[in-house]
């Protein structure tokens, strides 16, 4: 496979990289390995201000990190400057909690005396990182920072389309003082994935991406017996009941299909309004839609982001044309795609039912699928009728009714009069075909430790 930083909205490769050889991944390996005994044993003072002095680089260069972004993956700007900012608030929250999230925790068990049986937290070594694209720095540093305060020790497999970011984080976590081999970026092949898993010294994967990609990387990880966890696709709803605040419900429904370009796992795909709201959602809506501006991501005027390559725009129209095909309702809004760039007209697709595709497929791009239901009730079955489970939003002011109704959707997260949302210190993980593995914000740095338990039992106590 090619890596290659392809300028969504010019077309200009910008740099190109080789794929790493089998004897450099085996290398890597052995360097990731014999890193980990020295940091493993590394104090938490020392880890805390490495990622300290990660989160204080990012900030310096704020500007510099978010071209990378925009140029690699076409992110608006101001979009860019918030992943970096997002990334740095991560980080600094492992610096401040990670050591207190680490502390042994003591259980009490009938027959030890109190405080003798003890859980202790140990790193467990070299893990792997399989990354996507839409956001380039947060990915890497969702999975970094609690394994690295932890004493894990890292190789990343990058989206083959942003390499340059991924080169950008490697020479970023050497320049705050991390030592060589503790985070490896590795331009690996799809088929090198079973090479680095087949590794004893390998013990475990953190994959975030497609189903595909996550049934691949898990399979493999399971015949390898490796801890695996996986952060899939989503298709969030997008919940409105009739006592909502109609002009907020439509300002967040605009940004929160189209934020990232659309190209979000946690986007308000499925808009699901209730039949007394609806005309009027639909027209403000389509009204918010048409306003929104294509162009440059450098500019900080454009608001619609270019999609990351032109064959995700060549996807996302073979997914609307067969909606289409088997009866939904097309309908384009604002000006014309620029001439130049990844674009993807604004779409609506409306009259989906469960029997189209459509339904439960996720689509990552501009393009809303609006449903009509009847009441709560309705909302609530819509809502649950796809085979994923990531995030969703309720929007109703009776705050009651919305913490209920949240409850009976099965989804990892629920947001009230907000759309799903990422923040660097709140739970973020799903169920179903959205992965499991929920990575909350502290369970998340227990994921690849060895929970070991220590008894000391009483001198005269028999077995």
């Amino acid at each position: 496979m090619a890596y290659q930083s392809i300028n969504p909205y010019t077309g200009e490769l910008i740099e190109s990289f080789d794929t790493a050889t089998d004897d450099e991944v085996r290398c890597a390996i052995t360097k990731a390995d014999e890193a980990f005994q020295s940091w493993k044993e590394t104090s938490f003072a020392k880890r805390a201000e490495i990622l300290a002095n990660i989160a204080r680089i990012l900030r310096e260069r704020h500007t510099d990190y978010a071209r990378i972004l925009t140029t690699d993956m076409g992110k608006l700007i101001g979009e860019a400057e918030a992943e970096v900012e997002l990334t740095a608030k991560m980080l600094d929250y492992y610096v401040e909690h990670g050591e207190e999230e680490l502390q042994p925790r003591t259980i009490h068990v009938e027959g030890f005396p109190d405080g003798k049986v003890k859980l202790d937290y140990e790193p467990l070594g070299v893990l792997y990182m399989v990354e996507p694209w839409n956001f380039p720095y947060y990915q890497i540093v969702r999975v970094a920072a609690p394994q690295l305060i932890a004493g894990n020790t890292l190789l990343l497999k990058h989206a083959s389309n942003v390499p340059r970011s991924a080169v950008a984080f490697e020479k970023l976590f050497k320049e705050a003082g991390l030592p060589d081999g503790v985070f490896t970026n590795l331009f690996a092949s799809h088929d090198q994935n079973e090479l680095i898993l087949a590794d004893p010294r390998v013990k475990g994967v953190a994959l975030t991406g497609s189903e595909g990609a996550g049934a691949a990387i898990a399979s493999t990880a399971g015949k390898y017996l490796k801890k695996s966890t996986l952060e899939l696709g989503g298709s969030d709803p997008f919940i409105i009941l009739e006592d909502a605040n109609l002009d907020k419900a439509v300002n967040w429904a605009v940004i929160g299909r189209h934020w990232n370009g659309g190209q979000v796992c946690v986007s308000s795909k499925r808009i699901i309004v209730v039949d007394s709201l609806y005309d009027e959602f639909l027209e403000k809506y389509r009204a918010g839609v048409a306003k929104l501006r294509m162009g440059d991501p450098l500019d900080p005027s454009t608001t619609l982001a270019p999609l990351s390559t032109q064959s995700a725009v060549d996807i996302l129209d073979k997914q609307v044309k067969e909606a289409i095909k088997h009866g939904a309702h097309a309908e384009r809004l604002g000006d014309p795609v620029p001439q130049t760039g990844a674009f993807y007209q604004p779409t609506i697709l409306t009259g989906i039912t469960p029997d189209n595709p459509a339904y439960t497929t996720e689509m990552f791009g501009p393009v809303s699928s609006i449903y009509r239901v009847k009441d709560e009730a309705e909302a609530i079955k819509v809502a649950n009728g796809t085979p994923f489970g990531l995030g969703g939003s309720v929007f109703t002011e009776d705050s009651a009714r919305a913490w209920d109704v949240s409850r009976k959707i099965t989804t990892g997260m629920m947001f009230i009069n907000h759309p799903t949302g990422v923040k660097a210190d709140i739970p973020f993980g799903g169920v179903n075909r959205s992965g499991y593995g929920h990575e909350l914000i502290d369970l998340g740095i227990h994921e690849f430790l060895n929970i070991k338990v220590i008894a000391e039992p009483r001198i005269d106590d028999a077995f």
